[in-house]
């Protein structure tokens, strides 16, 4: 089996077959256990007990045991699988870099993954992106055969244009009709104040909000030098800059933006990770799914 490790980027970038792409990814992070990345999606608060010694100490109310010095221990009932829908980014921003790999390019690898790990643990994913201006959706389903085709449809996609996602949040947390998961694959460049307006709507709604920003290194570091020509991937506006005078104030605003994104996400209680195109797929796959203190 790979090792998150061993699965560069651009070793699994040369994979043209999304499927196996996918399943190295999620084979590539798994360690020993096999865990659901997702525990606790496909159930739901019951009610409290007395503890018992033997109880899990994970499922232990603090705050009951602070106001009455008892203590109890939550109670869960199952519930029908969990829905997720991924709601990728397919603007042109997304096609940066135009050579090596791209933005796009890796977030169609992490949405794969995603699916294949979801779908082949008994729950049911969909999509929900942008194509030429018009919405693209598969609903939330599980089996293999919808597998392969929400794979199918995420290996069509082409980044162009702008996208609107506060459009493609708020249509995908409508959708999805019980309680589920909204994962947005994006840069985040777009339209940032309406995007956290529709994912803390979606939230309120129910529905567990999750945040992959991809990004590149170039992006954050602007190793570049001399005088260069910037042209906008979207609206084509052009900005000739002096990197040397520029660079600093550069670095300063983009650590800024993704320091406000991981703030915002931690302020409204959404999983968030910050994933660069030179990252082990792998690797940056579980770094998340750790996070969500769930080890794959």
């Amino acid at each position: 089996m790979p090792t998150a490790q061993s699965l560069s980027p651009a070793l699994v970038a040369a994979v043209d077959d999304l499927e196996v792409v996918a399943r190295l990814i999620v084979e590539g992070m798994r360690s020993g256990q096999h865990r659901s990345p997702f525990h606790g999606f496909s159930t739901e608060f019951s009610q409290y007990r007395a503890y018992r010694p033997g109880d899990d100490l994970k499922y232990l109310d603090w705050k009951v045991l602070a106001r009455t010095d008892r203590l109890y221990t939550r109670q869960f009932r199952q519930t029908t699988n969990m829905s997720a829908v991924i709601c990728l980014d397919s603007s042109a921003s997304m096609a940066y870099p135009d050579t090596g790999l791209s933005k796009f390019h890796y977030a169609k690898m992490m949405a794969a993954a995603l699916s294949h790990l979801i779908v082949t643990q008994g729950d049911a994913v969909g999509l929900m992106t942008m194509q030429a201006g018009r919405l693209v959706y598969l609903p939330a389903r599980g089996g293999r055969g919808h597998l392969r085709t929400v794979l199918a449809q995420i290996d069509r996609l082409e980044p162009a244009g702008a996208w609107e996602p506060q459009t493609v949040i708020t249509r995908a947390a409508d959708l999805l009709r019980r309680r589920g998961l909204v994962c947005v694959i994006s840069d985040f460049y777009d339209a940032p104040e309406a995007t956290q307006v529709e994912l803390r709507r979606a939230n309120r709604r129910g529905h567990d909000v999750s945040l992959l920003q991809v990004v590149s290194k170039q992006e954050v570091n602007l190793p570049f030098v001399g005088d260069l020509d910037f042209e906008d991937l979207e609206t084509g506006a052009r900005v000739l800059l002096d990197l040397r005078a520029a660079r600093a104030a550069y670095r300063d605003r983009m650590a800024a933006f993704l320091e406000g994104w991981r703030s915002s996400a931690k302020r409204d209680g959404f999983d968030y990770a910050l994933m660069t195109t030179d990252e082990s797929p792998a690797e940056a796959l579980r770094g998340y799914l750790l996070r969500r203190g769930a080890t794959p």
